[in-house]
Parts: C-alpha cells; sequence; structure tokens
C-alpha cells in the first residue's frame, strides 16, 4: 500500500484566550417572544461572565417541538429579517457578545433547523443549516448542504447540531478547516442521550485535538426529556465545565492557545493525517 500526504495545514495557533458560554434554559414551547427574552437576557448574563460567545441549544427559540413547526411555521419558525429577534440583536450589541441561537427556520417555503449567529454588532452575521436530519426530522425540514467556520479573535470555531456531533467527519470537516473548537447546539435526552453525549464529545474533542462545546436543554421538550448536562471538554477529550442536569445554568470555560499547542504536540493526529481518499487499497480474497 502506498500512502500520499494530505493538501492541507493547521490554522495557525490563536494569541490568547477566548472565554465561551454555553447556557441551557427550559424552552416555552411554540413561544417565540418568551424565548427570545431568554437568551437576550443569558447573553446579559454570559457577558458579565467575561464570555465573548454563548452557544444555545437546538431550536431554542420553539422549543424542540416539530409539531408545533410544522403546524404553524410562521408562528413557530423564525425568518429572514424577523423583528422578533430584535431583543437579541441588542442584548449583543450592548454587550459586545456573540450569540449562537438554535431555530426553526423559514426560508424561501423550506424549513432548516438552524444556528444563528448574531454578531457583536447585532447583525445576523451567519446562519449554519443542520446537516445530519434525526429520522423524525427529516419530513420536516432540509438537511443543509454546507459547514459553517466562524471566526472570532484568531479562533476557529466549526459549529454543529445535535445529530451532527454523532459523525466523526463532520467535527473532521471543521478541523480540517482549521477549527479550534467545535460548537454544538443539541437537544440530547435522559439515558441513551446522555451516554450519546459523553462518547460522541469527548472522541470528537480528542480526535480532531480541538476544544468541544455543548449546550443542550433541560426540561420536556416536544416530548422528550432533556438532560441537560452542557459542558466544555478540552482538546484532550477531558471535561473542563459541566452544567447541572435540570436547571437553567450558564457555564463558561476559557479556550487556551497554549492547552491546544501542548495537546496538538503530545498527540499529532492532525498533523499527521494522511489523506484516505488518494491511498491505494489492495484487497484480497480469503478462503
Amino acid at each position: 500500500m502506498t500512502e500520499h500526504a494530505a493538501q492541507h495545514s493547521l490554522h495557525p495557533l490563536p494569541s490568547r484566550p477566548l472565554r465561551i458560554a454555553a447556557a441551557q434554559a427550559q424552552a416555552e414551547a411554540g413561544d417565540v417572544e418568551a424565548n427570545v427574552a431568554t437568551v437576550a437576557a443569558m447573553v446579559q448574563d454570559a457577558a458579565r461572565a467575561g464570555a465573548r460567545l454563548v452557544v444555545f441549544p437546538e431550536k431554542f427559540l420553539s422549543g424542540y417541538e416539530p409539531d408545533l413547526v410544522r403546524a404553524d411555521p410562521l408562528r413557530c419558525a423564525v425568518r429572514p429579517g424577523d423583528p422578533r429577534l430584535e431583543p437579541i440583536a441588542d442584548a449583543c450589541r450592548g454587550t459586545g457578545t456573540v450569540a449562537v441561537v438554535g431555530a426553526a427556520f423559514h426560508d424561501q417555503g423550506e424549513l432548516y433547523v438552524s444556528a444563528l449567529v448574531i454578531d457583536a454588532n447585532g447583525e445576523l452575521a451567519a446562519r449554519y443549516d443542520k446537516q445530519h436530519l434525526f429520522k423524525s426530522e427529516r419530513e420536516i425540514y432540509r438537511a443543509g448542504g454546507a459547514g459553517c467556520t466562524l471566526e472570532l479573535e484568531g479562533w476557529r470555531l466549526g459549529l454543529g447540531i445535535c445529530y451532527d456531533s454523532g459523525f466523526p467527519e463532520h467535527a473532521r470537516a471543521a478541523a480540517l478547516d482549521g477549527c479550534h473548537a467545535y460548537v454544538v447546539g443539541a437537544l440530547f435526552s435522559v439515558g441513551n442521550g446522555y451516554h450519546e453525549s459523553r462518547t460522541w464529545f469527548p472522541a470528537r474533542a480528542l480526535d480532531n485535538t480541538c476544544y468541544a462545546v455543548l449546550a443542550n436543554h433541560i426540561g420536556t421538550t416536544g416530548g422528550w426529556n432533556a438532560c441537560g448536562s452542557s459542558a466544555v471538554w478540552g482538546p484532550d477529550g477531558r471535561p473542563l465545565a459541566e452544567a447541572a442536569a435540570d436547571r437553567p445554568e450558564l457555564i463558561t470555560a476559557d479556550l487556551d492557545p497554549r492547552a491546544l499547542r501542548t495537546v496538538r504536540d503530545a498527540e499529532p493526529m492532525l498533523s499527521d493525517l494522511r489523506d484516505t481518499a488518494t491511498h491505494t487499497r489492495t484487497r484480497r480474497r480469503l478462503g
């Protein structure tokens, strides 16, 4: 078998730490205005805690409520230029904080499961649409066609939404785009969902020697009993911060370029990565 070196290089490390926050709260079913108010208040909390970016759970603005979204998308999904988002824009603008907010999004007749990026100027700077839809979502939503990398103070942050994180290739694509952290809003439920989150996120972090950040729902939403426990993992896969399972909470962690350098020196998987698409393979039939 012959091997060819991958045609990629690691993005330069940031020059200083970045404080990031993950927020969890009880979403009000189908009440976009109430959930916007919760997001705006927690953006203020994140700013007081010194965070430059705060991420919220999947579809937080409606709650994870597929039946409500399908029945009344104009009420439960947000759309381009939606005036209901203005309190979040005001909070981001007033504090200089970036918010990544989960929402059902209605665009040109299609529904998406989206992460809306509202920047420190209060502008909708980016929108990431979930690429890997869970089986119950496929009859309602359209899958996204591209990944999304944010750049903030020298940090490259790759976005994911819930089920995306179960696919190693998704976080790897972010890492190969130079991302230093993988940032995900999700709905993980008690029981198997908690097990999945505690398996997938440390693996995504260590596999790619990057930080991993999870913002999860609490309480009941869309018939699911969420397990909370929003968390941040270091680039070595070890947990740095974890929220409670059942109460509103905001956790923060400092993403540190020195930790990235130390882990990547000790675990050089990315720099040693080979481009499997160009591998020549041998095949032998046995027996």
